[in-house]
């Protein structure tokens, strides 16, 4: 199977199936001398796990990693690491009644029409849970983040689910303090009752995610093919169940004069110029500006539900089908950390290749 590498400099190819023995990723690219434990990258993942509350999947996986290869005595070596994710509440009968039978919505049917074959417990490769390895190799990208720019901050947050939507106002620090990972504390109570009347009564529903990298100074990225917003398109596109992506002003722009889309710069701050807005989302011309950078992107609604629906089965025959097993009533709650971890590996990859070009420091 090709596609499952993501990056150019910095590379992160992530490897393993959902009820598979276990899964993980090889990166490759990671500087030499980075003190680097599990304990370092294990955070990032105890934000993603399911089971943490009655809104998402209740399988039980502790997501704990293991450094398998690349470090020695504390310190990355410049080698290819490689972690280790063991898969340990799989309950794959669950699956059996479907096998045979195509879900809607789900990669079945395209499986089967590339490869021939398909593994249909909680869908395989297909399955979310391989994003479990972004946000692993995501946290090695944060720590050279970090490191390189003392301002630097990843904030994320869902800010629509289903018919509800925030407004403007964000608090990034209310995040960690609600189980929607929602941005404005005072919408809780009301897009949680909503929550649970889609989750009880079978369905589910989709959401849109922002995501905000702060502090990185003007001059990352590159103009044409290699541009930035270009490369965090196809990163943020890449997650699973993911349907559009914008950045910045986004579909928004459409509605604008010139006049209110442009980005007026009105003055100069410590050689950094000062806008009036920021509506290219801290990008012009394939290249970062000194804003911040604004992505968001739109999940839908999660394919596996307890309501029948028609399909066919592996011979074409028409049939119903109704997915058993532990699913999220809203997938785009646990694509908040993912979509840190994809803008982490867009910025530290274009960090990387601007190094091996450029004789000139961002800062």
């Amino acid at each position: 199977m090709s596609g499952s590498s993501f990056g150019t400099v910095f590379k992160c190819t992530t490897w393993g199936e959902s009820h598979g023995i276990a899964i993980g990723c090889t990166v490759e690219g990671m500087p030499p001398r980075i003190p680097l434990t599990e304990a370092d990258i294990q955070p990032f993942l105890d934000r993603r796990k399911p089971g943490q509350s009655r809104y998402t999947t209740q399988r039980r996986e502790p997501d704990q990693v293991r450094i398998l290869s690349g470090v020695y005595e504390g310190q990355t070596t410049g080698t290819p690491i490689q972690l280790m994710i063991e898969n340990q509440d799989q309950r794959s009968k669950d699956y059996s009644a479907i096998a045979q039978s195509y879900r809607p919505g789900h990669a079945d049917f395209t499986y089967d029409a590339k490869y021939g074959i398909r593994d249909p417990r909680g869908g395989g490769r297909a399955s979310a849970r391989e994003t479990a390895s972004r946000v692993a190799a995501g946290a090695l990208a944060h720590k050279i983040l970090t490191q390189e720019f003392p301002n630097f901050r990843i904030v994320a947050g869902l800010v629509a689910m289903g018919t509800k939507k925030l407004d403007d106002h964000r608090d990034w620090d209310a995040v960690a303090q609600n189980p929607l990972f929602c941005p404005n504390a005072t919408v809780i109570d009301e897009w949680a009752d909503y929550l649970d009347t889609i989750r009880k009564s079978g369905s589910s529903i989709g959401a849109l995610i922002e995501v905000r990298a702060q502090g990185i100074p003007a001059g990352l990225g590159a103009p044409t093919f290699d541009r930035l917003d270009a490369d965090l398109a196809k990163a943020m596109m890449s997650i699973n169940a993911v349907k559009a992506v914008e950045i910045g002003a986004g579909l928004d722009v459409v509605a604008m004069t010139g006049e209110d889309n442009a980005d007026e710069i009105t003055g100069i701050d410590n050689g950094i110029p000062r806008y009036r807005a920021n509506n290219a989302g801290g990008i012009l011309g394939g290249i970062s500006n000194g804003n911040d950078i604004v992505v968001r992107f739109a999940i839908k609604p999660t394919s596996s539900i307890l309501n029948s629906l028609e399909t066919i089965d592996t011979a074409g025959n028409p049939t119903t089908i109704s997915t058993k097993g532990r699913h999220d009533p809203c997938v785009g709650i646990r694509a908040v950390p993912v979509g840190e971890a994809m803008m982490a590996l867009v910025l530290v990859d274009h960090l990387m290749r601007h190094r091996a070009q450029c004789d000139k420091k961002i800062s």
